[in-house]
């Protein structure tokens, strides 16, 4: 009781008891029981200043557009990420080191194009993964082989581009089509005449025409860069062996240029004898 005592040391044992907010959490989320909610704070960017703790992360509506190199503080026990309704355009390939226990990844309704093969690589216990309305017109198989522990995948309303370039993807889809799900909603884009029409339906037959010996981006960068330079020897090395043949005959149609001095002196001495 003698705490009460004297005014001063009664507001300290106020203070006291007060109950204190979590000293990691971020001053505009709300922390609980490892669970963060950062959403709907017009966040530009990840808070690093986050619970170890944390189980659970909402991000979303925010106004992230990138996530660069080791975003995310260390989060050994974060299992589920929800980063839908930003302006995401770009994921760093080492943006999710650390996050080795993640068990769910949402990341639908960005403005993602294209992902980064090694971008998944750190989530080896990754178990559903949400790609859902981005801008997504291809997508290398090779980030969804990074993940062994993959159960559910959602790919639905993206403008997907129905060319050679998607065969390797529909592989991928066809030999896990129990992971696929929203399937009907995995439609074309482009081209126009495949607008609307489902992945998930096409038969080897309509690869017919793709050769698995496509060229890739690089060959085609390679032929433009070599091209120029192969003219361009060719035209020398042509002038070259044609300067070459012209010497050669104008010394065949004079062929005294060939006679050695000796025998064109003992000639000429028996012509003045004569």
């Amino acid at each position: 009781m003698g705490c009460w005592r004297r005014p001063s040391t009664m507001l300290a044992c106020l203070l006291l008891l007060r109950p204190l907010p979590s000293p990691a959490c971020p001053a505009a989320c709300r922390c609980s029981s490892g669970e963060v909610d950062c959403s709907q704070h017009a966040f530009r960017k990840v808070p690093q200043s986050l619970p170890t703790n944390t189980s659970t992360l909402w991000l979303g509506y925010n106004f992230i557009t990138v996530l660069g190199p080791r975003s995310f503080p260390p989060l050994p026990g974060l299992l589920l990420l929800s980063l839908p309704h930003n302006r995401l355009e770009l994921i760093h390939s080492q943006a999710l080191v650390g996050l080795q226990s993640l068990q769910e990844l949402d990341l639908s309704n960005n403005y993602l194009t294209v992902l980064n093969p090694e971008t998944f690589l750190p989530l080896t216990s990754l178990a559903t993964l949400n790609m859902g309305s981005n801008r997504l017109g291809e997508l290398d198989p090779g980030a969804l082989h990074a993940l062994p522990q993959l159960q559910a995948l959602l790919l639905q309303d993206n403008p997907w581009v129905c060319s050679c370039g998607i065969l390797p993807l529909w592989r991928w889809l066809s030999h896990n089509r129990e992971k696929v799900q929203e399937k009907s909603l995995l439609l074309c884009r482009v081209p126009e005449q495949l607008n609307k029409y489902p992945i998930m339906a096409f038969r080897n037959e309509s690869f017919r025409q793709c050769q698995e010996t496509s060229l890739s981006a690089k060959h085609y960068i390679a032929f433009l860069i070599i091209g120029p330079f192969s003219f361009m020897a060719s035209i020398f090395f042509c002038t070259f062996m044609g300067s070459i043949i012209v010497v050669y005959h104008n010394l065949c149609r004079e062929p005294h240029f060939w006679r050695r001095p000796g025998i064109c002196r003992r000639r000429c001495g028996r012509v003045t004898r004569l």
